[in-house]
């Protein structure tokens, strides 16, 4: 036996196994890790058009960067086209250098269509508002988190995970971030 003879026969079984490995990670790739939060505290004054974030609303936005930074690196940022939502964004945005995309909140299932398409086996963050932050993991695929999320609650962080295996449902979990909101 030549010597080449033998390292391909000691290398068929190498071979076969990295081969092996390979297809059982593609049939169990990640899911798509999609984070959905609602814009942080905003100023209450009665008639602003379009109210900024408060101070503590600025400090919930660090928060939300300091929260998703160690995670699984967030390859988009989804926005309404609203001040509170994108400064909401913006220090995450900034840390990762990506921009902020606009989406239309009343266009959910596109959205969910795209974030599915565009970013499968990724994470992506969502910012809305109170009364789309629920409905976002429905369009999602996944079950309300939690019943309703009150006018004064800011602190929800939702991580809804979709399977990229389409017979699979959605999960989605709810956890707190930040300082406490005033409702808990």
């Amino acid at each position: 036996m030549t010597r080449l003879s033998f390292l391909r026969l000691l290398l068929l079984p190498l071979v076969a196994f990295t081969t092996q490995c390979t297809t059982e990670r593609s049939t169990t790739a990640s899911p798509t890790v999609v984070y959905v939060v609602r814009h942080a505290e905003k100023d209450l004054t009665p008639n602003l058009p379009d109210p900024l974030l408060t101070p503590s609303g600025q400090q919930r936005a660090l928060a939300l960067r300091d929260s998703l930074l160690p995670q699984k690196p967030v390859a988009a940022i989804f926005s309404t086209a609203t001040s509170r939502t994108r400064a909401t964004a913006e220090p995450l945005a900034q840390a990762l250098k990506l921009s902020i995309q606009d989406y239309d909140p009343k266009q959910l299932a596109v959205l969910a269509a795209r974030i599915r398409r565009e970013y499968a086996g990724k994470s992506v963050l969502i910012i809305g508002h109170s009364n789309t932050i629920l409905e976002t993991s429905e369009a999602l695929g996944a079950p309300r988190a939690v019943p309703t999320i009150g006018d004064n609650e800011y602190d929800y962080l939702l991580e809804v995970k979709v399977p990229r295996d389409s017979t699979q449902a959605a999960t989605v979990a709810a956890r707190r971030y930040g300082a406490k909101s005033a409702a808990q």
